[in-house]
C-alpha cells in the first residue's frame, strides 16, 4: 500500500559514509547515496549554506534530496561538510575560511565524483555553497551548476566571466522574498552569463522552508529530464523514518538575525 512521503521519509538507496581528502591535507566527512539496484543517471555534488549560520550537509533540502532522489529519479547524491563544519555525520577537519580555503573542498568533491566514475556530475549549491561553485566549480569534469538562493556575496565579476566563457549550463533558483538577492536583481547580475537561466520562485524565501519539493522538481528537471514531474508524493515499498529533530532549530534559526 502506498504511503505518503513526508519530511522524515527515507526511501531505499545504497548509502555509504565517505571521506574527501583536500590538496591542503584535510579530511572532510560526507555521504554518497546511490540508487539501490541500478546505476545512477546523474550525480549531484551538494555545497551547503554558510556553516557559521547553521549550514551543513544535512540542511533540509539536501537531506531530502539524499533521502528521495536515488529512488525517485535515479540520481546519486554526494553531500559533505566543508572544512570545520559539523553534523550528525561528524566534523570535517580545518576551520571555516570565508570562501578561501574552501576552494580545496570543492575540488576534492569533484575529484571524488570523477575518480569513482559517477556519471553526469552537477554541482548543486545553496546560499554560501553557490558562491563556492561560482568561484571554484567551473571544471571540465562537471555537466553544469544549479544555484539555490545565490547571494553573490563572495563571488566576483571575474568568476561569472569564467562561467560565461565555459558555456556550461547554469540555473539559479531565486526566491521571490529572498533576504539577499531577489529575482529582478538576480537577472541583472546573471546577465553576465548568457547561458544562465534565472528562475524566480513565487512566495519562496531563502531557506526554502515549505518549498523543498518545488526545488527538487526543478533540480531533477535539469539533471534527469526523462523523469516525470512533479515527483511522486507517495511510495509503494519499504520506507524508513529519519530523525530530523536534531536539525529543526538549526534550519529555522540559520538566518533569524538577517
Amino acid at each position: 500500500m502506498s504511503k505518503p512521503i513526508r519530511a522524515s521519509s527515507v526511501l531505499p538507496a545504497q548509502r555509504e559514509d565517505i571521506e574527501l581528502h583536500t590538496a591542503d591535507g584535510l579530511r572532510l566527512v560526507g555521504e554518497l547515496a546511490r540508487p539501490l539496484d541500478r546505476e545512477p543517471v546523474a550525480t549531484l555534488v551538494c555545497l551547503h549554506p554558510l556553516p557559521t549560520h547553521g549550514g551543513m550537509m544535512d540542511s533540509h533540502v539536501y537531506r531530502k534530496a539524499a533521502w528521495r532522489l536515488p529512488a525517485l529519479a535515479d540520481v546519486a547524491v554526494l553531500r559533505f561538510n566543508t572544512r570545520g563544519t559539523s553534523s550528525l555525520r561528524g566534523t570535517s577537519e580545518g576551520a571555516f575560511d570565508n570562501a578561501v580555503g574552501e576552494r580545496y573542498d570543492v575540488l576534492a568533491a569533484i575529484e571524488y565524483a570523477e575518480f569513482n566514475e559517477l556519471p553526469d556530475i552537477w554541482l548543486l549549491g545553496w546560499s554560501f555553497g553557490t558562491d563556492l561553485i561560482l568561484k571554484y566549480g567551473c571544471d571540465p569534469a562537471i555537466a553544469g551548476a544549479i544555484l539555490l538562493s545565490p547571494p553573490l556575496r563572495y563571488s566576483k565579476p571575474e568568476d561569472l566571466a569564467q562561467w560565461a566563457q565555459s558555456g556550461l549550463p547554469v540555473t539559479a533558483l531565486v526566491p521571490e522574498f529572498d533576504d539577499y538577492l531577489r529575482p529582478e536583481e538576480a537577472r541583472k547580475r546573471f546577465a553576465a552569463v548568457p547561458q544562465a537561466e534565472v528562475v524566480g520562485v513565487p512566495g519562496a524565501k531563502h531557506l526554502w522552508v515549505g518549498d523543498a519539493e518545488r526545488v527538487l522538481d526543478e533540480v531533477v528537471h535539469r539533471v534527469n529530464p526523462a523523469v516525470a514531474l512533479p515527483l511522486p508524493t507517495t511510495w509503494d515499498g519499504p520506507m524508513e523514518t529519519g530523525d530530523v529533530s536534531a536539525y529543526a532549530d538549526r534550519t529555522v534559526a540559520s538566518f533569524a538575525d538577517r
